[in-house]
């Protein structure tokens, strides 16, 4: 069941990058991603209101009251996302989409990795050929961008995406972590609390004061696409992280093959460059991530 869940997850997390892909073209990145995180504590609150006033009647999307200890250890994801949504959003609006997704593909590849490095975790033999065989497509797709006339050495978009991706695997490792001692309900609701007071921070503080030197910001409806679909994503997500026997290390791995949906779409729509080269690339990565999965 879980492993549906997330392969649900998965297809929605990629829809979600398309609006994101769509909501940032000449528009100003702060506040996009700041919009998008208000709407999304705005659908969260009514569920709020409800568990507090009248909690019989929120079934399964019940928030429970939790401790401050939680609140804290809540509020800690929330910044660790949030530095992985800021980097990948700059990095997304400034490289193209079908260089974008497959770099966000890599990120169960990094977990393993840091499992491996840090916990002295052994790699199994398909475990090793995957690793060889994502890093590999990783490295060639930046051959593929140097033709492109992105340098990934001194590009810093590259570098911010490589950074999103970096902080996503912690996430994803963290949230195992709060899977284990509290609610799901409680983690995604609280945390977006936290990211848009944050975001709200951030908006009023670093972006406001400069906008008339910056990127002008354009409301676009595609702003809630971003809202709604990450709010679905996140929720099957957790609902399967938390299931007995769910494995992270796996559910990261599939949710990440949701990268083929905004690469469709920079293929089919945005025509970029070297497509063929490119699939090919991406397919290499796919392998590499399950072949990551037959080995756990």
């Amino acid at each position: 069941m879980w492993i549906a869940l997330a392969i649900f997850s998965a297809l929605l997390l990629g829809i979600y990058d398309v609006f994101k892909k769509v909501s940032l073209k000449e528009n100003a990145v702060i506040p996009v991603l700041s919009s998008s995180i208000f709407i999304s504590f705005l659908i969260f609150l009514p569920l709020l209101a409800i568990s507090k006033t009248c909690p019989e009647s929120a079934g399964n999307l019940y928030v429970p009251e939790i401790t401050w200890k939680a609140h804290s250890l809540i509020l800690l994801k929330s910044l660790i996302v949030l530095g992985s949504w800021i980097a990948a959003y700059f990095g997304m609006k400034n490289i193209p989409i079908t260089i974008y997704s497959p770099i966000r593909a890599t990120q169960p590849i990094w977990t393993v990795l840091g499992a491996f490095i840090i916990f002295s975790e052994r790699l199994s033999a398909i475990q090793f050929a995957g690793v060889a065989i994502t890093i590999t497509s990783f490295y060639l797709f930046s051959v593929i961008g140097h033709k492109e006339g992105i340098s990934w050495k001194s590009n810093k978009w590259i570098w911010l995406i490589l950074l999103a991706t970096l902080l996503g695997t912690v996430s994803g490792l963290y949230d195992k972590h709060l899977m284990r001692h509290f609610d799901r309900m409680a983690v995604q609701v609280y945390s977006t609390t936290y990211q848009a007071i944050a975001m709200l921070l951030v908006t009023a503080f670093l972006w406001y004061p400069t906008r008339k030197s910056t990127t002008p910001f354009v409301w676009r409806w595609s702003i809630l696409g971003i809202s709604i679909f990450l709010v679905f994503a996140d929720y099957v997500y957790f609902w399967a992280l938390s299931m007995d026997g769910a494995m992270i290390s796996i559910i990261s791995t599939i949710r990440r093959s949701g990268a083929i949906v905004p690469f469709l779409y920079g293929a089919i729509l945005l025509h970029e460059k070297n497509l063929k080269v490119k699939s090919a690339l991406l397919g290499g990565v796919l392998i590499g991530v399950f072949l990551l999965y037959l080995g756990r």
